[in-house]
């Protein structure tokens, strides 16, 4: 990915284009722009941890489950989101939902119960980490199978209490991607 910069002047380019596309009216598309967060490198570090429970922390949750959702239609992983208003459906096609899933329990229930290989990212769960879930959650830290099923946390802020937290790994988004790439024989490495 190359970078534009203002002391190069290639962001006063654009924008004058859209300056002139939208009539007078300058349109701002050089605000911060979210760096690309979900990358194969990340689904690997999430299927190589030996955590069945991972927590990912990040300000831009709608860009992060995008990035996954565009991951999964490329990679043709299954990867799925729970939330409390739709339950669990599939990230390459969100009509696929798990009926009755709704509710956190019978969410993390179904994904004890699933032998398919699976990863369900969370949002929006911080006040289901109750006694009941826990349970829930500490059982499935426990399992170890062939078909590896992973849940992932995504919050801006992620506290899960001191019964989960000891078993979640977290992953640190974006630490190696911030060094821009180099050329070494001929090859570009970060």
């Amino acid at each position: 990915m190359i970078r534009a910069s203002r002391s190069s002047g290639q962001c006063m380019r654009i924008g004058l284009l859209l300056l002139e596309q939208g009539r007078g009216h300058l349109i701002n598309v050089m605000q911060d722009s979210m760096d690309v967060i979900v990358t194969p490198k990340l689904l690997e570090q999430i299927l190589d941890s030996e955590s069945n429970l991972i927590g990912i922390e990040t300000a831009h949750i709608e860009n992060t489950l995008e990035q996954f959702r565009q991951l999964a239609l490329r990679s043709g992983q299954s990867i799925y989101l729970w939330d409390p208003e739709n339950g669990i459906a599939a990230l390459r096609q969100s009509e696929l939902r798990v009926p009755g899933s709704k509710r956190f329990n019978d969410a993390l229930r179904f994904i004890l119960q699933s032998m398919q290989f699976g990863i369900y990212l969370l949002i929006d769960f911080e006040d289901q980490i109750k006694p009941p879930n826990t349970s829930l959650l500490r059982r499935f830290a426990r399992i170890h199978s062939a078909n590896p099923r992973k849940i992932v946390f995504i919050s801006s802020k992620l506290e899960l209490g001191d019964e989960i937290d000891s078993l979640v790994a977290r992953l640190h988004i974006g630490a190696g991607s911030s060094a821009p790439p180099r050329l070494r024989d001929g090859r570009w490495i970060r």
